[in-house]
């Protein structure tokens, strides 16, 4: 709890549930506190009528309700009396047991009817209407109902969330509380989530010892998972020990006891490259070394059936009305022959023609071609572009349920997807751990094209998949690097190849579609930022501000970074008003109208798709890192935010917010995959090692239209000459390299 609030406790019966949001356990209830009714809300779970609550909290004055209790933390105490008992059962909190086998229960057993339920269950039979095959239905659910809510009850003892209570509960049920107690770091693990800090905390309070191996083990994945945030799928194990030693305050000896105990388990794996040990978590171990495998497997079959299909291209020609350039021709015949490659290569320079044959000439072969992109917005895009019906990797794999981060997919090698031809767009984008749950659903034989521009940043999730597969040579790779005519007229498409060829674009040329404004000071730099966005550009293009306009900064933190462009923005396109509901957030207020973006997967969000009529036409699962929406709604009584992800409506809560953040403006990594009609990119001051080439070009090739770069022409020019790519810690290309003998070190 936050220090600087002043929180209270009150006591009460559950008098009435005016609301429950059963995915989230958010909860509107009037409590009888002493014969003084009171409104509480929030996030108190499975509670029911006639249950006794002490809760922690504050009052708080809504401008539409009046009084509430905001309620913190929820203690549960079960029913006393008889009264309070039936109308707790009648609730139908017990599956099998409705207003009228309530009554009866109490009748016969008084006070004690819930002692009967604990200790004496049996009894429960000479009630009329309670078979044998019912009871045991009743004390399933009585024993579900009650697990929770001791567990539930445990945990809040500790200060920790019933969002982590729920989780566990999912994984452990009925033995949640007992495994906890044995082992509190284990809700530091996929599918609780609990944070390493916390689980430290619960630890110290259980008295838990520090140098315990389920403590060093917990520490170590934690390191390897928050890496795995930064794109590393392995650390070297003598940066590993190193930080683990100093973070967890133990003995390298302690380490490496636990370390290869792990090992063993197979809860971690240990990689040699070259001279030099890499420790990897099984999940992303798992992940790289199955598409090292099936890749493997594709090479060998893609070099048994090359065949030229030179006549057929001539004939696309014909009916396309194109000529293909050389290189082109290379990719299709490529494409067709082995039914394996990679294509690369940077704007106007023929990758959507090329693609547009492959595919075409794939249908006419009468071979079913599914086209994925890793974010929504990159699948509408290469929709767009080519014409043919593009997917998220989430949709086609089809999300059924997640363990926290991991998702489970319908479609996998037990289910495999109904196709023949698999092009993935934007592969630069892929991550490790979706880029394998995608090849365990093709089949054996399934032709794969990889498209990309190998110059983009990598993936938000952890891997380098496409740079280490391109590097390892074993995928047939075509690259496009000659700039067609048309393409040249754009200073857009120039600049980006400028900056991918180390030299500094032109920025006194006003005259195109990419200008720049020197701004030194941030004040100036700002103010020109906002109007921009609110006033020039919207009045000299017709570009819309909220669905055209794109800031984009290579950082989040200061004056030109995303939080603070974001908050002036906001101020001018969508400031306070008493017609707009608003909430606040840890960094955000949020209000009516805003442009917010996800950023973390959530794999269990619903959402569903309306038609003018407001009637439902397709609903679905997941939102995902990076989708873009506007807020529609707030209801802050009933803790509902509405967000409209490019026609995918959802409903959040302000707990789920925390992963939401506006996005007026937005980073160079945020923006992968995705294109804008007009991008305002900001290069000033900061820290060094974020402002370097490939993150320049992948700024600059996010505008379709329009690019406009605000700041300073001696940091454009220090990003160009900073070639520093991110490095990533990963296995994928020496396991391609395997068989060949052939390994790559750091």
């Amino acid at each position: 709890m936050q220090d600087n609030k002043q929180f209270t406790f009150i006591e009460g019966s559950v008098d009435c549930i005016v609301y429950k949001n059963e995915e989230n356990g958010f909860v509107v209830l009037t409590l009888d506190a002493g014969g003084e009714p009171v409104t509480v809300v929030g996030e108190l779970g499975n509670v029911e009528e006639g249950e006794d609550l002490r809760l922690t909290g504050e009052y708080v004055n809504h401008r539409k309700f009046g009084m509430q209790f905001k309620a913190h933390l929820c203690e549960r105490t079960l029913p006393k009396t008889a009264s309070a008992i039936q109308k707790y059962l009648s609730s139908g909190v017990i599956k099998g047991i409705g207003p009228v086998l309530a009554r009866k229960i109490v009748e016969a057993f008084g006070n004690n009817t819930l002692e009967i339920f604990d200790k004496q269950p049996d009894k429960l039979l000479e009630i009329e209407g309670i078979s044998p095959k019912a009871l045991d239905k009743i004390m399933d659910s009585y024993k579900k109902v009650f697990g929770v809510r001791n567990l539930m009850i445990f945990l809040s003892e500790y200060e920790i969330s019933p969002t982590y209570g729920v989780r566990a509960w999912k994984r452990w049920e009925g033995l949640a509380k007992e495994s906890i107690e044995k082992n509190p770091y284990i809700m530091c693990g996929f599918g609780v989530e609990l944070p390493f800090s916390q689980a430290e905390t619960l630890a110290g309070k259980m008295n838990f010892p520090k140098d315990s191996d389920q403590r060093i083990s917990a520490g170590i994945a934690w390191i390897l998972r928050e890496n795995a945030l930064s794109g590393h799928t392995c650390l070297p194990y003598d940066k590993l020990v190193d930080i683990a030693v100093e973070f967890l305050q133990i003995d390298k000896t302690s380490f490496d006891r636990v370390l290869q105990r792990e090992v063993g388990e197979e809860n971690l794996h240990i990689y040699t490259k070259g001279n030099r040990e890499f420790v990897s978590l099984h999940e992303y171990y798992e992940a790289e070394d199955y598409i090292a495998r099936r890749l493997k497997t594709l090479r060998d079959i893609s070099y048994n059936n090359k065949i030229d299909f030179s006549h057929v291209i001539d004939l696309a020609e014909e009916q396309f009305g194109i000529t293909y350039e050389k290189v082109q021709r290379e990719a299709i015949n490529t494409a067709l022959s082995c039914g394996f490659l990679v294509l690369t290569g940077g704007p106007g320079t023929g990758k959507t023609t090329t693609l547009n044959a492959i595919i075409s000439l794939f249908q006419q072969q009468g071979m079913t071609v599914m086209i994925a992109a890793p974010t929504g917005r990159a699948a509408k895009r290469i929709s767009d572009l080519t014409g043919f019906e593009a997917k998220t990797i989430h949709r086609l794999l089809e999300v059924e349920f997640s363990d926290g981060e991991m998702p489970r997919f319908k479609h996998n090698e037990n289910n495999l997807l109904d196709c023949d031809v698999m092009i993935i767009d934007e592969m630069s984008m892929t991550d490790t751990l979706l880029f394998s749950a995608l090849l365990k659903a093709l089949k054996f034989n399934c032709s794969l094209v990889m498209v990309g521009d190998s110059d983009q940043l990598p993936s938000v999730g952890a891997g380098n998949v496409l740079k280490d597969i391109i590097d390892s040579g074993i995928v047939p790779t075509v690259q496009l690097k000659e700039i067609f005519r048309q393409a040249q007229q754009s200073k857009i498409v120039t600049n980006a190849h400028m900056i991918v060829n180390g030299e500094v674009p032109d920025l006194a040329d006003k005259s195109s579609d990419c200008f720049f404004f020197q701004r030194l000071e941030y004040q100036p730099l700002q103010e020109l930022v906002v109007d921009l966005v609110k006033k020039r550009l919207p009045e000299a293009y017709g570009f819309d501000p909220i669905n055209d306009i794109q800031v984009i900064s290579p950082t989040r933190q200061g004056p030109s970074g995303t939080v603070e462009l974001n908050k002036l923005i906001q101020s001018q396109l969508n400031p306070p008003s008493k017609k707009k509901s608003e909430i606040k957030s840890f960094l955000y207020t949020f209000r009516e109208g805003d442009k917010v973006m996800q950023t973390k997967n959530n794999y269990d969000i619903m959402w569903k798709r309306l038609d003018d009529d407001g009637d439902e036409t397709e609903k679905g699962s997941g939102i995902f890192n990076g989708d873009i929406g506007v807020i529609t709604s707030i209801n802050k009584i009933l803790d509902i935010i509405t967000i409209d992800f490019d026609g995918r409506i959802c409903k959040y809560n302000n707990a789920m917010l925390e992963d939401v953040e506006l996005s007026y403006a937005i980073t160079v990594h945020k923006s992968q995959g995705s294109e804008f009609d007009a991008v305002i990119l900001t290069a000033f001051k900061g820290f060094d090692k974020l402002y370097y080439r490939n993150l320049l070009y992948t700024a600059v090739t996010r505008a379709k239209k329009l690019l406009v770069i605000v700041g300073s022409a001696n940091r454009i020019k220090f990003m160009v000459k900073n070639n520093r790519r991110t490095n990533r810690y990963t296995l994928l290309k020496n396991m391609l390299l395997e068989d060949s003998g052939e390994t790559y070190g750091f």
